[in-house]
């Protein structure tokens, strides 16, 4: 029987730590000071863990793009999805 492992490289470590991390921020935050649902720019109230869930999934979605349509280094696209979260964290 053969298995295929994932390549755990620095960068997919690095990566999948990091959420980690931001997760468990998120979690201790949350237990120091209860989050309340706002309305910002984003059509519907939402929470700080809402915000983190969409900013993460647009990240997602602005690298996938970046990579797919552009010939530019993926820095470019790391700094436009760091804005984007850093909006909707923020402001959303």
């Amino acid at each position: 029987m053969n298995l295929e492992w994932m390549a755990w490289t620095i960068p997919t470590a690095t990566f999948f730590i990091t959420i980690a991390i931001i997760l468990i921020g998120m979690t201790v935050w949350e237990v120091i000071s209860p989050t309340i649902e706002r309305k910002g720019f984003l059509p519907l109230s939402t929470t700080r863990g809402d915000r983190l869930f969409i900013g993460l999934l647009g990240s997602a979605y602005i690298h996938l793009a970046w990579v797919g349509l552009s010939t530019l280094t993926i820095w470019f696209g790391f700094a436009i999805a760091l804005v984007w979260m850093v909006v909707v964290m923020r402001w959303g």
